[in-house]
């Protein structure tokens, strides 16, 4: 592959833990993990927007001496990786994102159920933890057990980052029609099992990108999704549809 591929995590893994399988099965590709500017200090900065990440990725990228590249980005990322197209779109070579937080589409944001979200950011951290799950599966997925022992560190950080990122997701504003205007080729996959949310967002999409391709996995869901369940098959789609980015074929 020409072009380099950059990856962006969701608001609670690091990008390291969560795409690891994906990593291990994509050695020959140029895989550049990046967490998401929210983390970068101990507290979200009062001023923290989608646009701060945006500059984040570009100076990122601009260090590396990276022009141009394939980005792919899950929930959190998958948003920013969206938002990054829509204003940088001539950056990238190629768009892939699993169930984006949001496409912060005026229509998306009218039936995303934002007040179900605004209720579980009042609760207490641990409260609002399983809530903040809850409302991202079907209504009749059972929630995984939490993990035995003490959290690891990096938790520490996720509730008031995923407050500040939640906001500002609502409050970032694309214009659909730099959606439309973005020609490279986009790869949007999602589990059967999430939140129906994402059954319309793929479909929203398709009618805006012009180059699009979608794919749902059967059984999975946002908290199990595809690149943690089924890394073999990801890692051959994903390398495939790189390669069809930079051949045109």
């Amino acid at each position: 592959m020409q072009y380099p591929v950059v990856l962006l995590p969701g608001i609670i893994a690091p990008a390291a833990i969560r795409y690891g399988p994906l990593v291990e099965r994509l050695s020959d590709v140029d895989m550049i993990l990046r967490d998401l500017a929210v983390y970068k200090d101990d507290a979200p900065p009062s001023d923290f927007s989608i646009a701060t990440e945006l500059v984040a990725l570009d100076r990122a990228t601009n260090d590396l001496g990276l022009t141009r590249f394939h980005l792919y980005g899950h929930s959190g990322g998958g948003a920013v990786a969206l938002a990054y197209a829509a204003s940088r779109g001539d950056r990238l070579q190629s768009l892939a994102v699993d169930e984006p937080a949001s496409d912060m589409t005026a229509e998306g944001n009218a039936v995303y159920g934002w007040p179900e979200f605004d209720a579980a950011m009042v609760l207490a951290p641990a409260a609002a933890m399983v809530e903040f799950m809850r409302l991202q599966v079907a209504d009749d997925v059972v929630l995984p057990a939490t993990p035995a022992g003490n959290p690891p560190p990096w938790m520490a950080k996720r509730p008031a980052a995923i407050r500040a990122f939640v906001g500002a997701l609502r409050a970032h504003q694309p214009d659909p029609a730099a959606y439309s205007d973005f020609a490279s080729p986009v790869y949007f996959s999602r589990g059967s099992r999430s939140h129906p949310r994402w059954a319309a967002m793929q479909t929203r999409l398709a009618g805006l990108f012009p180059n699009f391709t979608g794919e749902v996995f059967e059984g999975l869901h946002h908290l199990n999704t595809s690149h943690q369940a089924e890394p073999d098959r990801v890692a051959a789609t994903l390398r495939a549809f790189w390669q069809r980015a930079e051949t045109g074929e």
